[in-house]
């Protein structure tokens, strides 16, 4: 067993210490990076195995972890933090800090997964994808889907859910305190943000109503509404600001991704979008940009999508796939966008605040019709004459 162990903990070290590098394909938008940066073989050994050779003398994997994907992101004492989730072979999700020094390759998890308070009587049966937002009252808040067995389903049918956001607040992203769940009057919620500043003396938070736990139904789209206490979390004057439409990408869904990002020019925001094809739901990434005083007016958004699943990112335990809840902009202006393919592991792709306002300010609109599109190209086509 020891020399057993001896080899998988060297593969561990191996794994850990493994450099990433560009991929040589870019768009001049964003650079994408060789190797994942998360995937299910970075969790840590002392959380898989007994490493006790008296109590497990063949050296087995107790505990099995299937994924590592949609991870919240935070700069932390000048490191890179990711808060993971984590999904074990038993399906249930939770919550683990990953951290780099650069960013880019070497992230670590800490010691043990976070623990999450819970709600006498009303405990998560399952918490995912977990936005984290240094909000300009102290805290930083983690907004995560909480989902629990629909009490009026069926006996017959054991997959009904609700989902609704859940809230807790760390000064050390340690101990969590747990606040209320989100209180609104739609159906469920999924996709929860809250934006980092205060609007008019009121937290304000992006939302995506919906009718059920799947189904979207009369709901959808990205809302915007105000709280004015986050340990009574209830949501005034929710209004969609960014809405599905027919035949784009996010023509079935859409939702925020990690919380938008502050520049003079306006607020960036990530968010991705869904739509139906002959082999399933395909999720992709697009960015828009909203009013630096009147954050609920988007005043760009370039069409079509932003990041797209390519190459093994495609495949996964949900296949064609892009999701990103977390980014960092670093004070140079760097932004490390962080994502995961098909529901299975984390990415990133390196940026900067002058490109992505460039690509959301000059990006041509949506026209939504095939003749518009071709319009746009011969405008550009136009406009290259002489250059090409």
């Amino acid at each position: 067993m020891n020399q057993y162990l001896n080899q998988i903990k060297k593969n561990y070290q191996d794994l850990i210490g493994k450099k990433n590098t560009p991929i040589s394909k870019s768009n001049g938008i964003y650079q994408r990076y060789k190797n994942p940066v998360i995937t299910a073989e970075h969790v840590p050994l002392h959380w898989r195995y007994d490493l006790n050779p008296e109590t497990n003398p063949n050296g087995l994997e107790r505990i099995g972890f299937n994924a590592a994907f949609n991870a919240g992101a935070i700069k932390w004492n000048n490191n890179y933090v990711m808060c993971v989730r984590v999904e074990g072979n038993d399906r249930k999700s939770f919550f683990a800090i990953a951290e780099s020094t650069n960013g880019i390759d070497g992230f670590k998890f800490w010691d043990k997964p976070c623990v999450i308070p819970q709600i006498e009587g009303e405990p998560d049966t399952n918490a995912y994808d977990m936005r984290l937002i240094r909000h300009e009252d102290g805290w930083i808040y983690g907004v995560f889907c909480t989902e629990r067995k629909d009490p009026n389903a069926p006996p017959e049918n054991t997959s009904f859910a609700i989902a609704n956001a859940g809230i807790v607040r760390t000064k050390d992203l340690v101990n969590w305190e747990r606040l209320p769940d989100l209180i609104s009057n739609s159906g469920q919620q999924r996709n929860v943000v809250l934006h980092p500043e205060f609007v008019n003396g009121k937290y304000a938070i992006y939302t995506r109503p919906q009718d059920g736990f799947i189904s979207v139904g009369n709901g959808g789209g990205i809302g915007l509404g105000y709280i004015d206490d986050m340990t009574n979390p209830t949501v005034k004057d929710e209004k969609i600001i960014n809405n599905k439409i027919y035949h784009t990408i996010f023509e079935l869904k859409n939702g925020l991704g990690p919380a938008p990002i502050k520049t003079d020019k306006g607020w960036l925001h990530l968010a991705h979008g869904v739509r139906n094809t002959a082999a399933g739901l395909r999720y992709t990434l697009y960015m828009f940009m909203t009013d630096l005083n009147d954050i609920s007016k988007v005043i760009h958004q370039p069409a079509g999508h932003f990041m797209a699943p390519e190459n093994e990112e495609r495949i996964g335990d949900v296949s064609n796939v892009l999701f990103s809840n977390g980014w960092i902009a670093d004070e140079n202006g760097k932004v490390f966008i962080y994502y995961a393919s098909s529901d299975t592991r984390m990415h990133v792709a390196t940026s900067t605040i002058d490109l992505l306002l460039d690509y959301c300010i000059n990006t041509p609109k949506d026209t939504f019709t095939s003749a518009g599109s071709v319009n746009t190209i011969i405008d550009l086509i136009n406009k290259n004459k002489g250059l090409y």
